[in-house]
């Protein structure tokens, strides 16, 4: 008789502790069900992605993050900056390119090329743009103006033209740009060679100092070994005159087994080029595999070593060579353990933001950031800095505009065009 009052006055509280946790979790639940998941509602009319231009991870709504609905100021290591969003809706932008006139062109992975007018997105494309074939990975990419745009209109596009077989291959095309509309748009170069069931990856395109057109050319993910096959132009990067054709200079005109339009080789995916505002010299930078992203710096004739050798290592586990191990591969200026699947690259040039001048700026996907890289007085690069952290956007693309600031294009079926600015 006299255990139980003890037994009771030490289970007594436990009871009634589970009884209050019952209580505490169902009112909690309860708010859960009530209470709207703020990250799952787009902040445009809500559209289905076909499957078919879908990477191959989830992009569908429910992974989406929306962007704060007025500007976001952030502290980075030497400013204060303000990010503005311009434009949102865009449909898996990936390049964008400014016109005189201060409206901007914004391509769309999944077909159309945009116009944004007094940073207001036109609910129509440009009419004309070739028909691309919009899978993952695939679809209307790179776009870029001529040096002499002003006199000629002209407008470069890269993309996945169809071909037999439902096979694809990446086309450059030129068109006149007049208004909204692209006239006597032409294939200057189809490359060589078609892919069937298997992504084309990326093109990028960027005038050099030159004047000649340098276009980069992934290999395919199920035949990486093209990248070292001269008889191709995948997993390489072009070298071209504005027409097309082949500058007699080229590293590899009138050697047996070559493509006359190669100028580099040796590369997994490039999706950067940019011009050293200084020397001239054409950067590229490219997605590796499990790490060994990369930007090099490039030179007529040169083997970048995919998939011979890597930084990184392959999706099996296995470790590839490095640049250092085996002769006779050109080493990369920087590169990223682990991959931040790089996107979009250029040099910084402007007078708003001084201490960032000669700067390189590129997009993360992976890791959904912008990410500095500042350069010594010598060019070398000494330190790196996240950026635009908080909005956990994949950056697919970062421009300088006329105006010396800076321009990002998100990864989304939901992208935006973001504006980066001083905010004091």
């Amino acid at each position: 008789m006299s255990s139980r009052p003890s037994v009771y006055n030490f289970l007594a509280p436990l009871i009634a502790g589970g009884v209050l946790l019952a209580t505490v979790g169902a009112v909690a639940q309860q708010e859960r069900q009530a209470r709207p998941n703020r990250l799952r509602e787009p902040e445009v009319a809500t559209r289905a992605e076909p499957a078919q231009t879908r990477f191959f991870y989830p992009t569908n709504p429910s992974m989406y993050v929306p962007l704060p609905p007025g500007p976001s100021v952030f502290d980075t290591s030497q400013y204060k900056i303000r990010v503005v969003t311009m434009a949102n809706g865009l449909s898996r932008p990936f390049a964008l390119a400014f016109l005189p006139d201060g409206r901007m062109l914004v391509s769309e992975r999944t077909g159309q090329l945009r116009v944004i007018r007094n940073g207001v997105l036109d609910p129509m494309p440009i009419a004309g743009v070739p028909e691309v074939v919009p899978r993952a990975y695939q679809g209307l990419m790179d776009v870029v103006l001529h040096p002499n745009f002003a006199q000629n209109h002209f407008v470069y596009l890269t993309y996945s033209k169809r071909g037999p077989n439902d096979s694809t291959a990446i086309a450059l095309a030129r068109g006149r740009l007049e208004d909204m509309n692209l006239k006597d748009v032409r294939d200057l170069l189809v490359t060589e060679q078609w892919n069937e069931n298997t992504p084309s990856l990326g093109s990028r395109l960027a005038f050099g100092p030159d004047g000649l057109l340098y276009m980069s050319v992934a290999s395919p993910g199920n035949h990486w070994e093209r990248a070292q096959e001269p008889g191709n132009h995948q997993g390489k990067v072009l070298r071209l005159r504005d027409d097309g054709t082949v500058p007699p200079d080229n590293p590899f005109v009138g050697k047996a087994g070559y493509k006359p339009e190669i100028f580099t080789l040796g590369h997994r995916n490039p999706l950067g080029l940019a011009v050293h505002p200084q020397t001239g010299a054409v950067f590229e930078n490219e997605n590796g595999p499990q790490g060994g992203d990369e930007i090099n710096i490039l030179k007529p004739g040169a083997n970048y070593g995919w998939p011979v050798v890597s930084q990184g290592r392959d999706y099996s586990g296995r470790y590839y060579p490095t640049h250092h191990e085996l002769p006779g591969f050109e080493p990369p200026f920087v590169y990223w353990n682990p991959a931040i699947a790089i996107s979009g690259m250029t040099f910084y040039t402007g007078d708003r933001f001084p201490r960032w001048k000669g700067n390189i700026f590129v997009g993360a996907l992976a890791y959904a950031h912008l990410e500095r890289v500042p350069l010594n007085a010598s060019g070398e690069p000494t330190s790196r800095e996240w950026m635009l952290v908080d909005l956990k956007q994949r950056i697919r693309d970062v421009r300088q505009g006329p105006d010396g600031l800076l321009y990002v294009l998100t990864d989304h079926i939901y992208g935006a065009l973001l504006r980066i600015e001083p905010a004091e």
